[in-house]
């Protein structure tokens, strides 16, 4: 089940006995946590039936001693588990001793009136635990994986539409560059700036750059543009801004925008039917003929001397081979002349 489901039947009122939340990813598990918290159960019945511990205060022992109580005035209790991987499952959980028969009875045989909610997050759970079968057995099961990088763009795409408003193809690839794979930041700054416009705004990159802090002429997309054209004084630009801002252009990001950049260009190189190049390298087809160009000035051996340099550069950035005590702008300065001569 994806998260909307979840919520979709939760909306139904069709809730289960348990719900064990897990993954790396956190922004969908405290995304269905924050519903439950606040739609289960009306205020009256909050007071006494809704219950939230957290794993590194608690155990298991006590969590089931009040997952099988009985609701007072209402037909469900509520009880939430945050940040369950600091649970000692292990101990608790596994085993012959009488603490794991108790443990692996109630998950077996849970109480219809209680929704035991189990957050367990930064981690997958341990899918050979006789407790995860029992869970899928009895109750859901929802494994909250990271966006791929190159699915970030899309999937702002789809949480903006969500909101009913629309972003320009170019503001959510400005965003998935420069936000991460950070979710719940990529939403919160997405919120905060849809506060600041009207609904039939289209979010474009003036906006983006406006709302959340971003240069609007000096940033990583517009260095990728410009070494795809080839465009020496403009890349030179924008490398000498980030060497003099190195706080808000981090050479690990900027290193690993490139070599996700120069890869794709790489597999375009590769690709048999160039129709398909805005799937092949999970792109919007908006950007394919940013590629196209890319291609045409980076030839193929040029590509892979530039992949090389890239990987070389990361680790004098690291210490490994450098000469001295060279800054990071100094090295991007360096890296960038190689790259486009």
């Amino acid at each position: 089940m994806s998260a909307s489901d979840i919520i979709k039947d939760l909306k139904a009122k069709k809730f289960k006995p348990v719900y064990l939340l897990h993954g790396e990813e956190p922004y969908y598990i405290d995304q269905i946590i924050h519903y439950m918290e606040q739609h289960i159960l009306n205020e009256m019945e909050k007071g006494f039936n809704q219950t939230v511990l957290y794993g590194k205060d608690t155990d298991m022992a006590t969590i089931l001693n009040a997952a099988k109580r009985y609701p007072m005035m209402s037909d469900y209790q509520l009880i939430v588990v945050k940040e369950a991987q600091d649970l000692k499952w292990s101990k608790e959980t596994e085993g012959s001793s009488k603490q794991a028969e108790f443990v692996q009875n109630y998950f077996e045989n849970p109480l219809s009136s209680t929704i035991l909610v189990l957050g367990f997050k930064y981690a997958n759970f341990d899918k050979r635990k006789k407790i995860f079968k029992s869970i899928t057995k009895n109750g859901v099961v929802f494994q909250s994986d990271p966006v791929r990088d190159y699915k970030l763009a899309q999937w702002i795409e789809e949480l903006v539409k969500e909101k009913g408003m629309k972003i320009a193809p170019q503001a959510s690839a400005l965003m998935a560059e420069y936000l991460g794979a950070d979710l719940s930041k990529i939403s919160n700054e997405l919120e905060k700036l849809m506060l600041n416009i009207s609904k039939d705004t289209t979010i474009d990159t003036d906006l983006v750059q406006k709302n959340i802090g971003i240069s609007k002429e000096y940033n990583v997309f517009e260095l990728q543009k410009a070494l795809a054209a080839r465009n020496v004084l403009k890349s030179n630009q924008i490398i000498n801004y980030f060497a003099d801002n190195p706080k808000a252009n981090p050479m690990v990001m900027v290193m690993a925008n490139l070599n996700s950049y120069f890869s794709k260009i790489l597999k375009y190189h590769y690709l048999q039917n160039k129709n398909d190049a805005a799937k092949e390298l999970g792109v919007n087809p908006y950007f394919v003929k940013d590629y196209e160009v890319a291609a045409r000035n980076y030839n193929l051996n040029k590509t892979f001397d530039i992949i090389s340099l890239l990987r070389e550069y990361d680790l004098k950035s690291k210490g490994v081979d450098s000469t001295g005590n060279v800054t990071d702008g100094e090295l991007l300065k360096e890296l960038l002349f190689k790259m486009i001569h």
